[in-house]
């Protein structure tokens, strides 16, 4: 007796978007290694002058140099903290279909953000910050290319929360659309 069920092929998940988040590792530590190698500690340099400076300095804290004076747990606590968000976003990739990108690009960019701060830390003891923008005697904390990362990524995972949502189903997030 034959059965004739109908095979469907499983739905891609969106591990693929990693990728994007092997760019910005990329590019962040890219643009690290040439802060590094060219741009005097502390010294602003204009880029638009009144509004933008490159600034090399150091973070060994979190987001604003939070808790950067603490003695050094800090390093430890913020890292596993990193690979613990990068872990559960990648695993929500995986059950993520790879055409969703309104949820796997943010995913992505978290990701990546999070890890080359890892991988600052890891090897430098702090996370290197040159970007400072300005208005007149008011100061942005400098930050990196990571940390737009980071930020961007967060804010559309926001956003599609609010307002990417499937509200005939109930479903917010990771949804198999």
């Amino acid at each position: 007796m034959s059965t004739n069920r109908k095979r469907t092929a499983p739905i891609p998940n969106a591990l693929i978007w990693l990728t994007v988040s092997a760019l910005v590792i990329a590019l962040d530590q890219a643009s690290k290694y040439w802060v590094l190698a060219t741009l005097p500690e502390h010294t602003a340099v204009p880029v638009i002058e009144g509004m933008w400076n490159w600034y090399r300095s150091y973070n060994t804290g979190a987001a604003f140099s939070f808790l950067s004076d603490a003695g050094g747990w800090q390093q430890v606590v913020f890292g596993i903290l990193a690979l613990g968000i990068s872990g559960l976003l990648a695993y929500w990739l995986y059950q993520t279909p790879r055409s969703a990108y309104k949820v796997a690009l943010p995913y992505a960019l978290v990701i990546g953000g999070a890890l080359s701060n890892v991988i600052d830390r890891s090897l430098r003891g702090h996370v290197v910050d040159f970007i400072q923008w300005h208005w007149r005697d008011y100061y942005w904390p400098a930050f990196n290319l990571s940390d737009s990362a980071i930020v961007v990524g967060a804010i559309a995972m926001a956003l599609h929360g609010v307002l990417g949502s499937d509200r005939t189903s109930g479903n917010t997030t990771r949804s198999r659309a």
